[in-house]
């Protein structure tokens, strides 16, 4: 199991009068900023694409997102792209592009599965009914990883590799912020949108804890060297 440190987050509010929650009138603006990660000996922060944002709705009785298709590709040993977000309930798809097996798996709590072996030019499917962050491997190679991460909420994007996101068509009301990284682990914090925004949100996420780890396969074991010589 991979380790994650709880990150730390500054918001900036905007100023905007008190509301009780999410309007029901057309959005007016949006709700943007930058995300930033404290990593160890002021290194530079190479994966801030990979940073998830979400908004739920304060009370908890935001619903979730249209359901897409989207995909996830297996391509020379590696899923790309490394992190997809998703609303609840969508499908995605793993076209294997390799010329050989792969075997798509999570044992993640929110819903484990295991696709089986994909042979080269087909797909496997799994749709991601609860929301929740999924680590995805691979069972015949090990250095394979990806994440979906599934929202129940309309509000969600990915980070710019500059740390900028923006998120569209958010009416005024109050709101938990969510931002989830792979290193940097997960922060939330209540927000407040005006009628037109908010805008300049700082979010910094702390991963000068984190250490890489290596993970088992899909049977809870360590993979052996000749995983994947066959494939």
């Amino acid at each position: 199991m991979r380790r994650t440190i709880l990150g730390l987050m500054t918001v900036v509010l905007g100023i905007g009068p008190s509301l009780l929650g999410p309007s029901a009138v057309l959005a007016q603006g949006a709700v943007s900023g930058r995300v930033s990660i404290q990593e160890r000996d002021e290194e530079a922060s190479k994966d801030l694409a990979t940073a998830v944002i979400y908004l739920a709705a304060a009370g908890g009785a935001t619903a979730p997102g249209r359901r897409v298709d989207t995909e996830i590709a297996m391509h020379d040993k590696e899923y790309t792209p490394h992190v997809r977000v998703v609303p609840a309930g969508s499908t995605v798809a793993f076209p294997n592009q390799d010329p050989f097996r792969h075997n798509v798996f999570s044992n993640s709590l929110a819903g484990p599965f295991d696709l089986g072996l994909t042979p080269r030019g087909s797909a496997a499917r799994n749709t991601f009914r609860r929301p929740g962050a999924y680590a995805i491997y691979c069972n015949i190679h090990s250095r394979m990883s990806a994440f979906v991460v599934a929202v129940g909420t309309p509000w969600f994007t990915q980070a710019g590799a500059d740390g900028a996101f923006s998120l569209a068509s958010v009416p005024p009301g109050r709101y938990v912020l969510h931002v989830w990284h792979e290193r940097g682990g997960e922060a939330s914090r209540p927000i407040e949108v005006g009628p037109n925004g908010l805008a300049e949100v700082a979010v910094e996420l702390d991963a000068r804890g984190w250490r890489p780890t290596e993970h088992k396969n899909k049977f809870g074991l360590a993979y052996t060297s000749s995983d994947g010589e066959r494939y």
